[in-house]
């Protein structure tokens, strides 16, 4: 009798723990998929890949603590056999490039079926790029037309201006923030100040304010 094939595992990297025990449900049916560990932070993702060395990792783009995209980016040069799926929350439109960008491999959408999440899933095992149908088309037309400018302000902000951006929205302090993304406070203002020209705002409070908006319609998406 022939040895049963070894099932491919997966890393879960999000700071929801019921979340984390859906997935595990949801993979741990698969016959060949597996889930060989779990965490909801970026120093803890680092740690476990470095471990486990898994197939696959599906990571989240907000963390309890660290960056899910410079999380993605960490990866994919201390640990480049792990491939990346992103499953947020977050509005494709404006994550998605920057996620694939980073180093992942496929974005999905945590409002998507369960079936589709297992298809991006053995997408990428088979060396595949998987997106909703919706962002691949949108995608070929930017670039079939020549288009590589920004549709929206925000859209100009770099990945960690948008952290930040998205943090200050999230009601967090620059000392919060600074502590969340192991940075100085001092380089935090650095940002705030960048954002507030690239979105042509004058002051703290409009900053802050738009910060608020941008994360309510982002919540809404």
């Amino acid at each position: 009798m022939s040895a049963s094939p070894a099932k491919r595992t997966i890393l879960l990297v999000d700071d929801h723990p019921l979340v984390r025990e859906w997935l595990t449900n949801l993979i741990n049916q698969q016959h060949d998929l597996v889930v060989c560990g779990e965490c909801g932070s970026a120093p803890a993702a680092r740690q476990l890949v470095a471990q486990k060395k898994p197939d696959i990792a599906i990571v989240d783009i907000t963390l309890t603590e660290g960056s899910g995209i410079e999380l993605i980016k960490d990866m994919r040069i201390e640990n480049p056999k792990t491939a990346i799926i992103v499953l947020s929350m977050h509005d494709e439109s404006l994550y998605a490039e920057r996620a694939l960008r980073a180093g992942a491999r496929g974005y999905v959408m945590k409002r998507e079926t369960t079936k589709k999440i297992i298809t991006a899933i053995r997408h990428v095992l088979e060396g595949k790029l998987y997106v909703s149908e919706k962002l691949a088309a949108a995608i070929t037309e930017r670039f079939a037309g020549g288009k590589t400018g920004a549709g929206s302000p925000v859209e100009q902000l770099s990945d960690r201006e948008l952290e930040v951006f998205q943090m200050l929205g999230q009601g967090m302090e620059t000392r919060q923030i600074a502590e969340s993304l192991h940075i100085s406070m001092k380089t935090v203002q650095v940002y705030c100040a960048r954002i507030k020209e690239k979105l042509n705002l004058s002051t703290a409070t409009e900053l802050l304010r738009e910060a608020v908006r941008w994360q309510e319609r982002d919540k809404a998406v």
